[in-house]
């Protein structure tokens, strides 16, 4: 019988490593951990090892006394003079930490300050609270708010999907995919992993992050017809983008993952486009999705699972656990447990 407590490292689903995610999906963006060293070395060393592929980040490099003597005005200015001597960036993603937090550096004012020398997104995501899903959520909802223009016109054709932060580049793909496949003739992800950390080889090692979506496009996003949010974590970002165009419809989803969730999220979708039979390559992977279930029965059923993770992934991986006949014992997530009538909490 185990009678260690429960241990966890915070430093491994922290708030700017998020949001470091989240900026990663912006073609041509540096993202700019406001910070001490250490912590955008440590986030780097993360991400490379995990994505095998180099990881674009620059540090205000806040030491002893700057974190003393400097409001965070004269930190952001060098980190962007620099930034701009070696590379041209479409955007630079300013988010904070712990200390710069604790310290309370006026991010907004810095970057206001820097208006007409860079175009920035600032973002408060201290790692003393939160985690990578919180921090992932708030860099979209800055991105939106800053960024993202007011419209009154719809496009019937485009689509924007909004994925939590445990979505793989190939699954958001493959999502994108499937929305095109429902009639959308134009489908965006924000931000979009799928082309900038898929693995892709590039012509040659960039600054930047080497793909995702664009800023232009981040901007006309007020004309879509359709925000899709898959997660708890990211559902206030497709309010905050409704907000933008208000004959904008808002479909959220708690989760995509096993039999059920999906088939709420394509009837969703089908009803949306007044389409009542899809597409046969969707018929298809359904019957896909019911063969795994099946075949993992007979390794899962009966089985019994703890899992420890952060609440929108718990969810999907519970659900389908569920769907094969695990018996789940206990779930330990860091958030407080949100009310959803869809969930196996």
């Amino acid at each position: 019988m185990e009678t260690k407590p429960l241990q966890i490292n915070p430093l491994k689903l922290s708030q700017p490593m998020g949001a470091l995610l989240c900026f990663l999906g912006i073609k041509n963006t540096m993202p700019l951990m406001h910070g001490a060293i250490g912590c955008a070395s440590f986030s780097k060393v993360f991400f490379t090892r995990h994505f095998n592929d180099p990881i674009a980040i620059q540090t205000t490099a806040v030491n002893d006394i700057t974190a003393v003597i400097d409001g965070g005005d004269y930190s952001i200015s060098e980190a962007i003079k620099n930034i701009t001597l070696k590379v041209k960036p479409d955007l630079v993603g300013l988010f904070t930490t712990g200390l710069t937090e604790t310290k309370g550096d006026d991010i907004k004012g810095a970057t206001y300050l820097l208006r007409d020398v860079q175009k920035m997104v600032y973002v408060h995501t201290p790692d003393f609270e939160g985690g990578l899903e919180s921090g992932w959520a708030k860099s979209i909802e800055a991105i939106i708010e800053q960024l993202v223009e007011q419209k009154l016109q719809i496009n019937p054709a485009k689509a924007v999907l909004i994925p939590n932060v445990n979505f793989t580049p190939l699954e958001t793909e493959k999502l994108k995919e499937q929305l095109e496949l429902l009639g959308f003739d134009e489908v965006l992800a924000l931000p979009d992993l799928s082309e900038s950390l898929d693995g892709h080889l590039g012509i040659k090692q960039g600054a930047l992050s080497s793909g995702g979506i664009t800023i232009n496009e981040i901007k006309e996003l007020g004309d879509s017809a359709v925000v899709i949010t898959i997660g708890q974590s990211v559902k206030k970002a497709g309010e905050k983008l409704k907000e933008k165009n208000e004959a904008m419809k808002h479909l959220h989803f708690e989760s995509v993952g096993g039999l059920l969730q999906s088939d709420q999220f394509y009837k969703s979708l089908l009803e949306f486009q007044g389409i009542k039979t899809p597409h046969q390559r969707v018929q298809r992977w359904r019957k896909r999705l019911q063969d795994a279930l099946l075949d993992t029965h007979f390794l899962l059923g009966g089985k019994k699972i703890v899992i420890a993770l952060e609440y929108d992934q718990a969810l999907s991986i519970g659900n389908i656990l569920n769907e094969v006949g695990a018996n789940i014992t206990a779930v330990v997530i860091p958030n407080k447990i949100v009310e959803n009538e869809n969930s196996f909490f």
